[in-house]
């Protein structure tokens, strides 16, 4: 790096051109220079110099993404950082899941492009980090697991539905008083617990565990529910119709004989 002090007179306006400056008059301003890659001395970047940036030329960079293509126009002097934001959009990428590699080797955030030897056209080979890649394989497995999992507890859930509607209609018929054959009531159970079965053997996590846990409470209150009909039914009597015969005695023969003289 090399520096370099100039100064700098500054004349006040009752002063002629050939007034002699005072110390007091003089500003002493430094100036630092750096070398570039192509040999060249220029005068060190600076954020806050907005001229500065004006000037600074563009150009454009190819970047390989896999099978992908992209050509993004980014200042000469911006860092490898700055050109992750701009390929966010085209790559679906966020800055800290790539990884930008130039002539071999990974170049870091903080990486001016152009002291690193790009220029117009260049390649850089964009990859995405390993890390993140495995973090996102991992949640896509595990929202695949979810899916299936909702999936498995809607079957169980549409099932539970039809043999919920035909608990309420022995639970009505019950209570208006009319015996339901046990057998029936017997075989709803079983149908429930297989239900009942099929949840249990569901791995589920996250919300689709609250969606199993609920289907399987209602599971158990239908089967409660049948296990005190089945109580109230055997209490009910059956209703035996009888039904009354009328007897008619049987019409006598009479024989008629005719007399002949």
């Amino acid at each position: 790096m090399i520096k370099r002090k100039f100064n700098r007179a500054r004349k006040s306006s009752g002063e002629n051109a050939g007034t002699t400056t005072t110390s007091s008059d003089v500003k002493e301003e430094e100036v630092e220079w750096e070398m570039r890659p192509g040999g060249m001395l220029v005068q060190k970047r600076s954020e806050n110099c907005s001229d500065f940036a004006a000037m600074v030329p563009r150009f454009r960079v190819r970047v390989v993404f896999g099978a992908m293509r992209y050509e993004i126009s980014i200042s000469s002097q911006a860092t490898f950082g700055e050109l992750k934001k701009l390929l966010t959009a085209d790559s679906g990428l966020q800055p800290g899941e790539q990884r930008l590699i130039y002539r071999g080797k990974e170049r870091q955030n903080g990486d001016y492009l152009d002291r690193c030897g790009v220029k117009d056209h260049s390649k850089v080979i964009l990859m995405e980090d390993p890390e993140f890649r495995e973090r996102r394989l991992i949640e896509m497995r595990r929202n695949a697991k979810i899916q299936a999992a909702h999936r498995l507890i809607d079957d169980v859930l549409m099932e539970v539905d039809k043999l919920a509607e035909q608990v309420c209609a022995i639970e009505k018929s019950i209570t208006h008083g009319n015996k339901v054959p046990e057998l029936q009531i017997t075989t709803l159970i079983e149908m429930l617990m297989r239900q009942a079965v099929k949840l249990d053997i569901i791995s589920a996590e996250g919300d689709a565990c609250e969606k199993k846990s609920l289907q399987g409470k209602r599971v158990e209150k239908c089967v409660e529910t049948l296990d005190v009909l089945k109580l109230s039914n055997a209490r009910i009597k059956p209703v035996i119709v009888t039904t009354n015969w009328e007897t008619f005695d049987p019409p006598q023969a009479i024989a008629k004989w005719e007399l002949f003289d």
